[in-house]
């Protein structure tokens, strides 16, 4: 070769499909091809990244920035683990788990079809309980935008508190993401627009009466966790939540 080629490795959320669509912008400026950008050539499967990446790669320079150092901190010695991305890729996809808050007066008539929707998409149910919401919790549930406005937050509390809703807590590989997409948007009218079997889209009849609560983060998700469900779960609880000391 006569120049030297950049090799990166990337690491996130639908990976292929988000890079893919970004080089296909930066090599399209406004529907005219770019000559001024260099080529790029990407792994399309996650078994081609691996051969790929060991070919180029040590295990000692495939590692996430939690990598294994000491330190000293307040004068005492701090020991970080090492992640290695190899160790992942190997792995595959790490378990899980989301909260999904099935609201009053959903759950108990449409219970049966959401079980079996959630099993054939591959979730297992690790805990659950019925509760009836203190508006403090109830709160804590809602988008922040809805804050904004006094009217639409007293609603929102009002039907949260009305009765009594079933909180599932659910284990799969990607959960949170995936149970995301399966609810679809908050006003159930833009779901039915772009999906009829989301399930707000079937559930729901306006933002405020969109039949279901779910995790939008990981990170809200071990929140969920710990709010609804401090006794623990009723199974050996996956590597994340033993990290994040749920």
């Amino acid at each position: 070769m006569s120049s030297p080629v950049l090799l990166c490795v990337f690491r996130g959320i639908d990976a292929y499909e988000a890079l893919g669509a970004a080089l296909q912008g930066l090599t399209q400026g406004r529907g005219k091809p770019s000559t001024s950008l260099p080529q790029a050539v990407m792994a399309l499967t996650p078994e081609v990244t691996f051969r790929q990446a060991i070919l180029f790669f040590t295990e000692a320079d495939f590692v996430t920035g939690k990598a294994c150092f000491y330190c000293l901190c307040l004068g005492e010695s701090w020991r970080c683990r090492a992640e290695s991305l190899f160790t992942y890729l190997q792995a595959g996809a790490q378990v899980l788990c989301t909260v999904l808050l099935i609201k009053p007066g959903v759950w108990s008539q449409n219970l049966p079809r959401i079980l079996q929707n959630l099993h054939l998409e591959k979730f297992t149910m690790v805990g659950m309980k019925h509760i009836n919401l203190e508006p403090a919790s109830a709160l804590r549930l809602l988008p922040s935008e809805v804050e904004q406005d006094p009217a639409a937050l007293g609603a929102h509390c009002t039907y949260l508190t009305s009765g009594t809703a079933l909180v599932l807590c659910l284990q799969r590989p990607n959960a949170v993401k995936k149970l995301m997409d399966l609810l679809g948007p908050e006003d159930p009218k833009l779901a039915q627009a772009l999906d009829p079997c989301l399930w707000r889209a079937q559930y729901g009849t306006s933002t405020v009466h969109n039949g279901f609560y779910g995790s939008k983060s990981y990170a809200m998700s071990v929140r969920d966790v710990k709010l609804f469900f401090p006794e623990g779960l009723c199974c050996a609880e996956c590597q994340a939540l033993e990290e994040e000391e749920v």
